[in-house]
């Protein structure tokens, strides 16, 4: 008697001293607090910086705006998305309309010059190409006071109206054209690639728009054909190339450091206190999301080089940028261009699956890994400088993509044949253009822990 007695008391006790957070909430189905509460619960877990993440807060809020405050000032990569709502998508003229363009001062004019157009998006379908001027956007003049407003409005707009002309140092500025252009969807782009016979060299060309899964088979007909012409010098073209898959990204590596091992290791994921380290030799990174071509395979076609020039810029990004870092241990890597974007972070998409059959659903990408390579270097966060820093833009007409004129690849082949060349004949002011929330594709790995 006396024992349950005293039980009776302790339990009566241990409620009374229960506080209401250890009491669990539940919440409506479908309520923002519903899905908040999943949201915090998730990026305690997952997030690199669950440490600094500030309390539960008000649960209330919608879901985007929510999952925003939970992030690092210091962190602009992570994002949420809802599968139903297009306008939780990350926004930008790449995924809208198919290209970009950079602002630069001309004669007292300001311009934007079309940086690159994607194969077979609106953009291209409309007649636009890398080089074009716009002078316009929908009645409005491009000037100094408005044209990072323009911009922006641009990158929300669902048609967009562009006047445009095209310039040539030998024939000047053509007449003024209107270009229409409606909002649509670009599909995976195909990879550039050419032979450069330069003095005494063959230069193997390669640019790559996008790292996306199933890319390892495109790159290996490239390199199979580089291999067939005895190309013994590279040069990868990764400027506008804002990141994605990390395994394709593997694939390019394979194909391109010398005297390497699939055991050898090639990355290294630094997560939270949850997640600890994840280390993996090529084959592991290749195989995480490349399953049609092995390593053997890769390496059967990897040509006789012991260096790689990169040409690189502020578009430059995420699994591009390992392209940079994790190859430095296994052979020298000269970069040309501008400073890259930084991204040093890695992500799983984590789904909200608490309903059973939903196809509507949030799905959270926030940062989870911090990138090395194998000799432990990383920390890129503020941008990758370039071995030769070099501006693309110094003239107002610049040349395709592969063209032995352009002024990145140009530098790279002097580079090759020794004959350095300075180049600084600039006649153009380059205007800053505002950093827009999302720059770059998520780095993309599978889930490496639940």
């Amino acid at each position: 008697m006396k024992k349950s007695i005293l039980m009776l008391l302790s339990v009566i006790l241990l409620i009374a001293c229960q506080t209401d957070d250890d009491i669990p909430v539940t919440y409506e189905e479908g309520t923002n607090e519903y899905i908040n509460d999943w949201i915090y619960t998730q990026m305690k877990r997952y997030y690199y910086w669950n440490e600094s993440m500030p309390a539960k807060g008000n649960l209330s809020l919608p879901p985007k705006e929510y999952f925003g405050s939970l992030v690092n000032k210091n962190d602009f990569f992570s994002y949420a998305i809802h599968t139903s709502s297009s306008e939780t998508f990350p926004q930008s003229l790449a995924n809208s309309f198919g290209f970009d363009f950079s602002f630069v001062e001309f004669e007292g004019q300001v311009y934007g010059i079309v940086l690159y157009v994607l194969s077979d998006s609106p953009a291209e379908r409309n007649g636009l190409k890398r080089g074009q001027l716009i002078t316009a956007i929908g009645s409005t003049a491009l000037s100094q006071g408005n044209y990072n407003r323009l911009y922006q409005n641009l990158v929300n707009m669902k048609d967009a109206k562009l006047q445009i002309v095209s310039y040539s140092e030998q024939s000047g500025f053509t007449a003024t054209k209107e270009i229409n252009i409606t909002q649509g969807f670009t599909f995976s782009q195909p990879v550039l690639s050419k032979v450069i016979t330069y003095q005494n060299h063959k230069v193997g060309f390669v640019e790559i728009p996008h790292f996306y899964a199933g890319l390892s088979k495109s790159l290996l007909n490239t390199f199979q054909e580089f291999k067939n012409q005895s190309v013994n010098e590279v040069v990868v073209d990764l400027r506008y190339n804002g990141g994605g898959d990390v395994s394709s990204a593997t694939a390019l590596s394979i194909l391109l450091a010398p005297n390497i091992q699939s055991t050898n290791q090639f990355i290294r994921f630094k997560g939270n206190s949850n997640g600890g380290e994840v280390n993996q030799t090529f084959k592991e990174s290749l195989e995480m999301n490349e399953s049609q071509v092995s390593f053997e395979e890769l390496r059967a076609v990897h040509p006789q080089i012991q260096r790689v020039y990169v040409l690189c810029g502020s578009h430059t990004a995420s699994a591009s940028e390992i392209i940079i870092n994790n190859l430095k241990p296994f052979m020298e890597v000269i970069t040309i261009g501008e400073k890259t974007v930084g991204k040093d972070v890695a992500s799983f998409p984590i789904e909200d699956d608490r309903i059973i059959g939903a196809k509507a659903k949030w799905v959270l990408y926030p940062a989870i890994y911090k990138i090395f390579n194998a000799n432990e270097e990383g920390n890129y966060a503020a941008g990758i400088q370039p071995t030769v820093v070099l501006k693309e833009l110094q003239e107002l007409e610049i040349f395709p993509l592969g063209n032995t004129n352009e002024i990145l690849l140009k530098r790279a082949l002097s580079s090759i044949s020794g004959n350095v060349r300075i180049m600084n004949t600039k006649t153009i002011q380059n205007l800053q253009k505002q950093r827009p929330n999302v720059i770059s594709e998520p780095l993309i790995i599978k889930k490496m822990w639940p």
